[in-house]
């Protein structure tokens, strides 16, 4: 998952992404020609399905191409010993151009301070008493885990971290090798951690269900999490899913359009209930947006995080009584492509950036990634743990089985971090004071039960 904005690291403190991928190798064929008489055969796919392939297919997907290169420091930034933004920046430039890569994600960056602040928003809220677990979605290069287990290894109690368990779940065999070797510079901690190779998405490669009090950890995750779409002829119009297909020359794509009835892409509008009618709004008043709406009639597209959605609810199945903290983009800037939450779609060619304006351009020679709306990411939490859908039965008294909060980056690291640690000589700390596009959700359960 990286964000291929741009070579120099001026763009930093507004993006990041995780750089899965050297962006800047060359091309080789014709990339988007090779694939586009794969993504979509003989029968339309959701959109959903064009973006997974488009990104993941083992072949040709774009991760599954560009996954060689992680970017990982050699050394920890100092940044007591810079003097301010602007040494900071000469410094981002300098390690940038050694390493070849155009993004670092924020726990590269300020390692190993980031990591110890997730580690301590979890040693103030875990229950201590049983053994302390925690899963990891999209370890990257394991610099989090690593972290993590030092933070905890060097702070809590002996018992705590001799008797953790922490386990990645990684979709790529060449991530979780990389994961191993930075976990294993420190000897005791391979004993308590393992690489599970396989799609956090998928229910079967979880087993059983998990009664245990866990820790999840999604960093950067939601935003390359496969959407769907959804169109509507105007203001009024009933919803339709959107389907990829074929034109007849074999390899131009278009979109179909259908009603509404794939059942994920249901759950998730219902979760938003973009359908809702307000009780204040007299006849009278929808009379008028209709007739408006025939007057002016305005297409309308809506992009639906239904990754997000299957992922939660296989993660509520399997770990009921887990704690969760994510991390991702709450907006992007520059977004090309039509509709809200529409994502960006970047690709490199020749070392220079670019935005497709159109999702279809994305045959597997560029990376798809989608802004978070904190809002709905904790509805889905709601729906996922069963208490929306109790919400249904007006006579249900039942409380809300999670307690969540989000927070701006700066507020989750001003409360759990160590600040001081990341501010230059001039007060200026890059933690604090950029990333203003991103934000962390903590979720953890309550003790009401259906």
């Amino acid at each position: 998952m990286m964000l291929c904005r741009a070579l120099r690291p001026k763009n930093l403190p507004l993006l990041f992404h995780k750089p899965k991928v050297n962006p800047c190798e060359l091309w080789g064929a014709p990339f988007g020609s090779l694939f586009s008489t794969h993504i979509v055969g003989d029968k339309p796919i959701l959109v959903r399905d064009f973006i997974h392939s488009a990104l993941y297919d083992p072949k040709h997907g774009y991760f599954s191409q560009r996954s060689k290169s992680v970017g990982v420091l050699p050394r920890a930034i100092k940044f007591n010993q810079l003097e301010g933004r602007k040494g900071y920046m000469k410094y981002l430039d300098k390690i940038y151009k050694e390493s070849e890569v155009s993004w670092f994600t924020p726990v590269e960056i300020f390692k190993p301070w980031y990591a110890h602040g997730i580690a301590e928003a979890i040693m103030r809220t875990a229950n201590l008493s049983v053994p302390l677990k925690i899963y990891e979605i999209g370890g990257g290069s394991g610099t989090c885990a690593k972290g993590i287990m030092d933070y905890i290894m060097l702070n809590a109690p002996p018992r705590v971290y001799n008797n953790m368990t922490y386990i990645s779940v990684e979709v790529s065999p060449s991530l979780a090798e990389i994961q191993r070797e930075t976990v294993g510079e420190v000897r005791s901690h391979l004993s308590k951690f393992r690489v599970e190779c396989r799609d956090a998405t998928d229910r079967s490669g979880w087993g059983d269900a998990e009664q245990q009090p866990c820790w999840v950890i999604m960093l950067e995750v939601l935003d390359n999490l496969p959407h769907d779409l959804i169109y509507s002829e105007n203001q009024v119009s009933p919803w339709m899913e959107v389907w990829v297909e074929k034109q007849q020359d074999r390899e131009t794509l278009s979109e179909l359009y259908k009603p509404l009835q794939d059942s994920l892409i249901k759950r998730c509008v219902e979760i938003i209930d973009l359908g809702k009618k307000h009780d204040s709004q007299s006849s009278a008043i929808l009379k008028a947006k209709s007739v408006w709406s025939k007057v002016f009639p305005k297409p309308q597209r809506c992009w639906l995080p239904t990754g997000c959605l299957k992922l939660l609810e296989v993660l509520h199945e399997v770990l009921p009584k887990m704690s969760l903290i994510a991390s991702d983009f709450s907006y992007l800037p520059d977004v090309r492509i039509l509709g809200e939450r529409a994502p960006l779609v970047s690709t490199k060619k020749d070392g220079s950036s670019s935005d497709y304006s159109s999702y279809l351009d994305a045959r597997g020679d560029a990376d798809i990634f989608f802004p978070t709306e904190f809002w709905l990411l904790e509805r889905i939490d709601h729906y996922c743990s069963g208490w929306l859908k109790l919400q249904k039965d007006m006579s249900s008294k039942e409380g809300k089985k999670r307690r969540t909060i989000t927070l701006d980056t700066s507020s989750f690291m001003d409360e759990f971090g160590l600040p001081s640690k990341t501010r230059t000589k001039d007060g200026y700390n890059p933690l604090l004071d950029d990333f203003k596009n991103t934000k962390f959700y903590l979720s953890v359960p309550t003790h009401n039960t259906v």
